[in-house]
């Protein structure tokens, strides 16, 4: 009888089949404390950063692809050396100049008052720095301007604009003549090609005006840009009335 009770007795002695047994060293079972995970606030305050360079870096690039300037477009001939009238530019927005050294917009004042065309600009060309020149440098070295008074039928009368290329013949009644033939029944193939009286094919008009005074004289003045080398006789065939203005390509011209 005192062996079964010692076997059954709730003392403790064993644990019942099934109950796990408590962990050792901790009173009900309860798990030993952990160690709280160290934080790295320098770390997670860099990735925040680069998250936000990266951000910022995709909308600046997307806001230069969409941003434009206003440049300088030109919207009618200007002849080389001539001053840049107001009417004759307007404003274009463009995205990027490309590194083509264009006038922006808000340059335009400074243009007007201290610059002219280097080249002669023809409409819709956007300007640039290698097409205008300082007003002082118009006339560079072996150039000249020359003025000729003309009548009709010295010049094409309704095709004649600012800009314009053109020849300049002499048309006197010394034209063509040979100084070394002396025989007059030679006289009418010696020196009479249009080669031979041809003074500058490559003059750029630079202005036309119509006699307005009321004198009758009903002649038009036209002044040319001309090699050094070509003003003397143009000079010299144009007092005597004895030039004549034909336009010709530009290809050929200055």
């Amino acid at each position: 009888m005192r062996t079964r009770d010692r076997s059954s007795g709730g003392g403790g002695g064993h644990r019942q089949a099934g109950m796990p047994a408590p962990a050792m060293g901790v009173p009900g079972g309860e798990r030993l404390p952990t160690a709280p995970r160290e934080r790295k606030p320098a770390l997670a305050a860099l990735a925040v950063l680069l998250i936000l360079l990266g951000a910022f870096g995709a909308v600046l690039t997307v806001v230069r692809a969409g941003h434009k300037e206003s440049y300088v477009e030109i919207t009618q001939a200007v002849a080389a050396g001539d001053p840049i009238p107001e009417s004759a530019i307007r404003s274009v927005d463009l995205s990027d100049d490309s590194g083509l050294g264009l006038i922006r917009w808000e340059q335009r004042d400074d243009l007007l008052k201290n610059f002219r065309a280097a080249v002669t600009l023809v409409p819709d060309s956007i300007l640039s720095d290698k097409m205008i020149t300082k007003k002082d440098n118009v006339l560079t070295q072996g150039k000249s301007l020359v003025g000729l008074s003309l009548q009709d039928g010295q010049f094409p009368r309704n095709s004649l604009s600012v800009g314009d290329t053109v020849a300049a013949y002499f048309v006197g009644n010394d034209a063509g003549k040979n100084s070394d033939s002396s025989d007059s029944s030679d006289s009418s193939s010696s020196g009479s090609s249009p080669q031979s009286t041809l003074i500058s094919n490559k003059l750029i008009v630079k202005s036309i005006d119509v006699d307005t005074s009321g004198s009758g004289s009903g002649n038009t003045y036209v002044t040319v840009l001309a090699d050094t080398a070509d003003a003397g006789p143009l000079t010299i065939a144009a007092s005597a009335n004895d030039v004549s203005l034909v336009r010709v390509p530009a290809a050929g011209g200055n």
